[in-house]
């Protein structure tokens, strides 16, 4: 006699593309978030959180002393290319596995509990040490469009009371649920790519100068105090991967999504190959207008981009550009919380935070985790509070997002070209090429995790040491303390339906 499958193991059984309420339970979970979102919407929250707009403008300036132009425009040409590779790596598994729990869920089913820990530890830490990054460097940019418009001093001070304000705004934008965050992100798209076309154009046509394209694709300029111009361009590479992450987003909003399986992962690719041509040309575009180089790197307004824009186009046009790169960044902010706090959900549902039964609590009204979107704009406010005092400590803080998240994407990948055939790909698949596309992923990861941990100013002192392996270190201690002590109660379902369950979603339910 033939032996047959249990019908509820969610590693062999082929995914029904169909149903994909029926695929949630098959995968262990009750549906209780709305599906509301289109494949269009979930392209856009991970487009807006990727946000060129938002993260070539805030790392610009690193950039500029980072190996300067050459490194930026042919950087941003290869990371590109190999976080296209890791994307497409993780939206095959993403087709297989659609929750909101997303990469940690993946990695628990494909090898097991521990890796689904760790793995959801560093991307639920990454994705709230995003919201902190991407929120504060609105309010940065806030800060210059103010000095700008009406002479107003930015100070520590001021620039967190912004922040706190652009938090909230965030946290009750997506209290309204996942239809509106959905239209907000559609919007986004449109307006990351009119932003960039409005600004490329602007910048082309009103200056009487610009830079040759000698400059924009040679110029090599090192002010790190490092000798070796391979380490320095390696370095350099950090502006493109920083602005590379969060594409995550999608898989988070698949509980969310109509035909997760399929719109889910086409999100994450779309998204991907999007940013990569938007950024380039954002990038050239800005390059290419430079006037004064050391004055851009020193401007007055702390924001080379906006002395950029400042000297080619004057206060006027300056500061209308300005309005459309914030826009842009708090979209992009929005975004973030939506996808962090759907992480929170689904990691709360499988008992792994603190407090897990208050996190996983969903309204019955707009069917939104209220709490988990509280908590991790909360957790955000408290990460930048060491931005009052020190921004090096600031920066030691926020690396998580990248030395966590980045990592994280590699883990399922991984664990899928591990389990070989015991892994059973979904309807958006990469066939043949997945095990060499999977691989490239992996080995790029593992290569830029390095590179994030490396000191990037010479001589390394206190306040130019770069605190990305000390922020990891902290992360996995406090997982590993916390794994003795839930490791009993944490784990993620076979399938729905057991009492045990059945309680559990009824409890979170309010």
């Amino acid at each position: 006699m033939a032996r047959t499958e249990a019908p509820t193991d969610p590693i062999r059984k082929p995914p029904p593309v169909q149903d994909e309420e029926e695929r949630l339970r098959e995968l262990g979970y009750q549906p209780v978030l709305a599906r509301r979102m289109g494949g269009f919407g979930n392209f856009a929250i991970s487009f807006s959180v990727i946000s060129v707009l938002s993260g070539c403008m805030t790392l610009y300036g690193f950039g500029l002393g980072t190996g300067g132009p050459a490194v930026m425009l042919w950087g941003w040409a290869g990371v590109g290319l190999f976080v296209l590779c890791v994307g497409l790596a993780l939206a095959e598994v993403t087709s297989a596995y659609p929750t909101s729990g997303a990469l940690y869920y993946m990695a628990d089913r494909l090898g097991g509990r521990r890796w689904g820990w760790y793995t959801g530890w560093l991307n639920l830490l990454g994705l709230l040490g995003a919201i902190a990054g991407i929120d504060y460097g609105a309010a940065l940019f806030t800060g210059a469009f103010l000095n700008l418009q009406w002479g107003f001093e930015p100070t520590a001070g001021s620039t967190f009371l912004i922040f706190l304000a652009i938090l909230l705004l965030h946290a009750v934008l997506n209290l309204f649920g996942v239809r509106l965050v959905s239209v907000l992100n559609s919007v986004s798209v449109w307006w990351h790519l009119a932003g960039v076309a409005v600004i490329v154009g602007a910048l082309a046509i009103v200056p009487e100068r610009h830079q040759s394209a000698e400059f924009v694709f040679t110029e090599f300029v090192n002010d790190t105090g490092w000798a070796n111009p391979f380490y320095v361009a390696a370095i350099g590479l950090l502006l493109a991967q920083y602005t590379f992450s969060g594409y995550d987003a999608s898989a988070h909003l698949s509980e969310e999504t109509s035909n997760a399986s399929v719109a889910a992962a086409k999100g994450i690719v779309r998204a991907i190959w999007v940013s990569w041509i938007a950024g380039f040309a954002l990038l050239a575009g800005l390059t290419f207008a430079i006037q004064d180089y050391a004055a851009t790197q020193n401007s007055a307004t702390g924001v080379p981009p906006a002395q950029i824009l400042l000297d080619a186009l004057g206060s006027g046009g300056a500061t209308a550009l300005l309005l459309v790169v914030i826009v842009a960044q708090l979209f992009c902010g929005n975004a973030e919380v939506a996808a962090a706090s759907r992480m929170v959900f689904a990691f709360s549902r499988d008992n792994a935070l603190p407090g897990s039964a208050l996190w996983r609590k969903v309204s019955t009204r707009t069917q939104t985790p209220v709490p988990a979107v509280w908590l991790s704009v909360g957790v955000a406010a408290l990460i930048a509070v060491p931005s009052l005092y020190s921004a090096t400590a600031y920066g030691a803080v926020t690396a998580i997002n990248v030395i966590g998240i980045t990592p994280a994407y590699a883990i399922p990948i991984y664990l899928r070209l591990r389990a070989g055939k015991r892994f059973v790909p979904g309807p958006w698949n990469l066939g043949r090429w997945s095990s060499p596309i999977g691989w490239t992923a992996v080995v790029w990861v593992a290569l830029v995790t390095v590179l994030f941990c490396l000191p990037q100013k010479s001589p390394v002192t206190v306040d130019t040491m770069n605190y990305a392996v000390v922020a990891l270190a902290v992360v996995l201690v406090l997982a590993s303390v916390w794994w003795y002590v839930a490791r009993r109660s944490y784990g993620t379902p076979t399938a729905y339906g057991t009492a045990r369950e059945e309680a559990d979603i009824a409890e979170g339910i309010v």
